[in-house]
């Protein structure tokens, strides 16, 4: 299914095709989704809220779109809620846990943005606060930000390099995570993995796409300049292998047994 989520009779109409035609999901299990349809069966979008103060944007279902096998989130100045600007994210509604999580994604670049793929539990969902990201910070396309939380405390956090930057075409970004130890990698390429004896997330989590912007975090993401178009977040594919299952698409981390 092709559609633009921009109008709320669009969105009413999508959901309920989706919803009558997918079937449930359990949590934990394998999954390819190519964004041939978008399924809230399986997503959940973010709506009419920010996750807090530093965040300078409002979740809007308008800044979702839906074409050509990709899955597009965008950033914009536009008044939504009690802030000037409207941004995007979905999140899984099952829990996953050890296996690997992989996404085709590419970025716009821009100051003060964040672009992420990422998996997440905590204090909303009754579990503590456990995480593991990769995190584009667009003001500098050649790199990614890779770190872990575990009971909301920030471990494993390294920069690894993107050849081509993460704006300069769809790049596979993939981490397995397995009792012992977490490893990223960028095309295929092992490029940071935790060390021996670190605390490591326990707990099943979601899988997250966001893309949003601030003013407070300039140390981090950068000084924010309002763009005068919308910067985008595009995805081509997320899959979740559990692990000990099989392949599930030739281009596949787990193909290739790392």
């Amino acid at each position: 299914m092709t559609s633009f989520f921009r109008q709320p009779g669009l969105w009413a109409a999508a959901a309920l095709a989706c919803l009558s035609a997918a079937p449930a999901f359990a949590a934990d299990d394998s999954f390819v989704d190519e964004f041939d349809r978008f399924d809230l069966n399986r997503w959940y979008v973010s709506d009419g809220w920010a996750n807090g103060d530093f965040q300078n944007c409002t979740w809007s279902k308008r800044n979702l779109k839906l074409a050509d096998g990709k899955l597009t989130l965008s950033y914009e100045a536009r008044k939504t809620g009690d802030r000037d600007h409207a941004c995007a994210e979905v999140q899984t509604k099952q829990r996953f846990s050890y296996g690997t999580y992989e996404a085709r994604t590419r970025t716009t670049p821009a100051s003060g943005l964040n672009a992420a793929f990422f998996t997440y539990i905590g204090p909303a969902n009754g579990q503590p606060h456990d995480e593991i990201d990769f995190e584009a910070i667009t003001r500098d396309t050649s790199k990614i930000d890779v770190n872990t939380y575990v009971s909301g405390k920030p471990n494993n956090g390294s920069k690894v390099p993107v050849a081509g930057g993460t704006d300069g075409g769809f790049n596979d970004y993939a981490f397995i995570w397995e009792p012992n130890r977490i490893r990223w990698f960028v095309n295929g390429k092992l490029l940071h993995e935790t060390k021996p004896d670190t605390p490591l997330p326990i707990n099943a989590q979601k899988i997250f796409f966001s893309l949003w912007g601030t003013e407070k975090l300039t140390h981090w993401m950068g000084p924010f300049t309002s763009p005068t178009k919308p910067v985008t977040f595009e995805i081509e594919r997320v899959a979740y292998t559990k692990l000990g299952d099989k392949c599930q698409f030739p281009e596949s981390l787990v193909c290739k047994n790392p």
